[in-house]
């Protein structure tokens, strides 16, 4: 401590002055001895991560050699450098922090003015503020400042190395240290060794990494094509391996290869053994089998030709893709007339069928759907085959499914003409001469046939066309084609402004479908455009209903009262449908093409008693009470129908106590009892010959009767 300072300031910078000192002092030993530090970091890595026990024991002496006589030269050049730090040092430093170097200036002595009071006073105050500062001191930590004596880090990647021994390295792996020592004759310990190893599944059957030390030992099933990685740590030697899996046989041992990849390709063991014990597996390689895929119930088809079809598919990694492909069944052709002639060569049909995009694709349920009528095959034998695919590109066929191409329907007799004529043109473009001739023929007398001038124009100009080119080429007959596809289509969706048009379209194109034994769905179509068109018609009555009264005005003054025969609903004529279109369900065409003709009776006699409104009941009247008691009669026979069918099932039952007994003894209806005896309203339409039949011959007998009933159906009728 200086005796020049003050006893108070003294004592507060005694013990700062001491952590300077000492601060110093390791700011000299750092300086001094990093390399010797450095050397023995590299050393203590050396030894804990098992370097010296794993070299052959000269190379590990000879390095443990190099590391001691590095450390002995790091360790005279540190204590040459050395140099302790002084008191006086110290205090410097600490002076050299503070603002107008407060310890130097205490240390002066004043050199003149010593005699005069006034200079002595201005001393001391400057040395009183000079001691007032002391109180700002502080310890200066050390500052070593190696980076510019190391400029390569050596003392960091030393630091890290044996860090890195420490935390990660299996120890110094010897049993006696002292044999690495001049003239020590005993080897190192055994070194504890271990292995890792993944097995990693092919990337298309989604499965995850294993870790094989946490699979049991015994039974392993793997997909076929997984790969498994081997990774062993410790010494050569310690660990096998043996391996049937692969077509390298065995694998490289640890002595060999530190790692051993393989894929597995067959069945096989596959045996891992070290210090540890054994473990073995018994590997089942799973082939990856192809897709399955089927048809799931029938064809379903409408009237423009749309189609669908079910299907499932399933494969034990997931379908990647699905397809349909359609062929021509020439066996199962009708060769007559335009298909005579062999057929121009087509490419089959493919269709990408749907495949959920995301999710489970193992098992799947779609459905495809897709319009070919305008295909040449439309309305032919075909056969359609289902395939599937999965990411391997294996591929799994359904069996061939023998089907009619669904075609668009058309239900108006000229346009199915040129339909024909468009399908032989495009069977063969020899067929060309014969359609022309029949398009000549369709177009003879137009006078009263066409509806409109600009089609037979239109069918003419076809067969000109036909005529001109010879051969055919394929651009002409590809655009004849389509414009006889055009011109059916127009024909077959001609829009009629009447309500009263459209309501009779409807009707025929029901009875024209139900001729040609259309399907149930396409039937069901067929009914609603019935239906609607039905109400447009009953609209349009109602509309002009009251133009009617009052262009009648008082020369019908009864107009207000209507006769009870002539209230029929909309109610009923809703009944009456669903009536028809119950039978077309049961497959009793005969019954709904009668009801149809009913209905079509009952509309032409509403239109003519709207246009007599004052006949009162008349005409009109009775053919509406009439087709109201058929209509009983029929759900009576229906229901009659149902209650023997229920009997016949279960022949215990009583008469009159099975469920739903409409119209038998113990119900409501109108049709005939178990005695003989007609239920509510029976008889009175039919008669007693009608009692007396069976069902069908009752059915028959009502068919006629409800004919009877409405002369303007008969011949010369109207």
């Amino acid at each position: 401590m200086p005796e020049y300072l003050p006893n108070d300031a003294a004592r507060g910078l005694k013990l700062k002055l001491a952590l300077t000192r000492w601060g110093m002092g390791l700011e000299a030993l750092l300086r001094a001895f990093w390399p010797l530090i450095t050397v023995l970091m590299l050393a203590g890595a050396a030894l804990f991560s098992g370097l010296l026990a794993w070299l052959p024991l000269r190379y590990g002496q000879g390095l443990l050699a190099l590391l001691g006589a590095g450390a002995l030269a790091t360790l005279a050049l540190g204590a040459r450098r050395l140099r302790w730090p002084d008191p006086a040092g110290a205090a410097a430093r600490i002076d050299a922090r503070l603002p107008g170097r407060p310890l130097a200036a205490l240390a002066d002595r004043q050199a003149i003015g010593a005699g005069d009071a006034a200079s002595r006073a201005a001393w001391q105050a400057h040395r009183a503020r000079m001691a007032a500062r002391l109180g700002q001191a502080r310890a200066v930590p050390p500052r070593p400042a190696l980076a510019a004596r190391d400029p390569y880090a050596l003392r960091l990647m030393a630091a890290v190395a044996l860090v890195a021994s420490l935390l990660f390295g299996p120890g110094t792996g010897l049993d006696d240290p002292g044999a690495l020592l001049p003239g020590g004759r005993a080897g190192p310990a055994p070194l504890t060794a271990s292995w890792e190893g993944w097995i990693t599944p092919p990337a298309h059957t989604g499965k995850p990494v294993l870790y094989l030390a946490d699979q049991p030992d015994g039974p392993l099933d793997l997909p076929r094509g997984s790969r498994i990685s081997l990774r062993f740590y410790g010494r050569a030697g310690d660990i096998s391996l043996s391996q049937s899996l692969g077509d390298a046989g065995e694998a490289p041992a640890p002595g060999d290869a530190p790692a051993a990849d393989f894929t597995v390709e067959r069945d096989g063991t596959l045996e891992i053994a070290g210090p540890g014990g054994t473990r073995r597996w018994d590997v089942l390689a799973l082939a990856d089998l192809p897709p399955v895929i089927a048809p799931a119930g029938g064809l379903a088809r409408s009237l423009a030709g749309d189609f669908t079809q079910d299907f499932t598919a399933s494969d034990d990694y997931g379908v990647a893709t699905a397809r349909a492909e359609i062929r021509l069944d020439l066996a199962r052709v009708s060769r007559r007339y335009g298909l005579a002639p062999d057929p121009e060569p087509r490419a089959a049909i493919a269709l990408d069928l749907p495949v959920p995009f995301r999710g489970d694709r193992r098992e799947i349920a779609e459905t495809m759907t897709a319009n070919l009528a305008e295909h040449p095959w439309a309305g032919l034998p075909v056969t359609l085959v289902l395939s599937a695919s999965d990411d391997l590109g294996q591929q799994g066929r359904a069996e061939p499914l023998e089907i009619t191409l669904p075609a668009r329907r058309f239900l108006d007799p000229l346009a199915m003409a040129l339909i024909e004529q468009r399908r032989d043109l495009l069977w063969s473009r020899a067929n060309a001469p014969r359609v022309a001739r029949l398009l000549r023929a369709i177009s003879n007398r137009p006078e009263g046939f066409f509806r409109r001038d600009i089609t037979y124009l239109m069918l003419r100009d076809l067969a000109r066309r036909l005529e001109a080119e010879r051969p055919l080429g394929e651009a002409t007959r590809d655009q004849v084609a389509q414009d006889l596809w055009d011109i059916a289509v127009s024909l077959d969706e001609t829009s009629l402004d009447d309500a009263r048009e459209r309501l009779r379209q409807a009707q025929e194109r029901l009875a024209e479908a139900m001729r040609q034994g259309a399907s149930q769905e396409e039937l069901s179509q067929l009914m609603d455009e019935l239906r609607e068109a039905m109400r447009d018609y009953t609209r349009q009555l109602a509309e002009q209903a009251p133009r009617r009264e009052e262009n009648a005005g008082a020369d019908q003054p009864d107009r207000g009262e209507r006769p009870p025969g002539m209230e029929f609903t909309q109610q009923d004529l809703e009944a009456m449908m669903d009536a028809i279109e119950q039978a077309m369900k049961e497959g009793r065409q005969e019954d709904a093409m009668a009801m149809l003709e009913q209905l079509q009776q009952l509309m032409e006699n509403m239109q003519a008693a709207e246009a007599r409104p004052g006949q009162g009941r008349g005409e009109g009247g009775e053919a509406m009470q009439g087709l109201a008691d058929s209509l009983t009669r029929q759900q009576g026979l229906a229901d009659e129908a149902f209650r023997d069918l229920q009997e016949q099932a279960n022949p215990s039952a009583r008469a009159g106590e099975s469920d739903r007994n409409t119209g038998r003894n113990g119900g409501r209806g109108q049709g005939r009892s178990h005695d003989g005896q007609g239920g509510e309203g029976d008889g009175q339409g039919a008669g007693g010959e009608e009692a007396e039949g069976d069902l069908a011959g009752r059915q028959q007998a009502l068919a006629h009767t409800s004919t009877l009933a409405h002369p303007a159906r008969q011949p010369g009728g109207r």
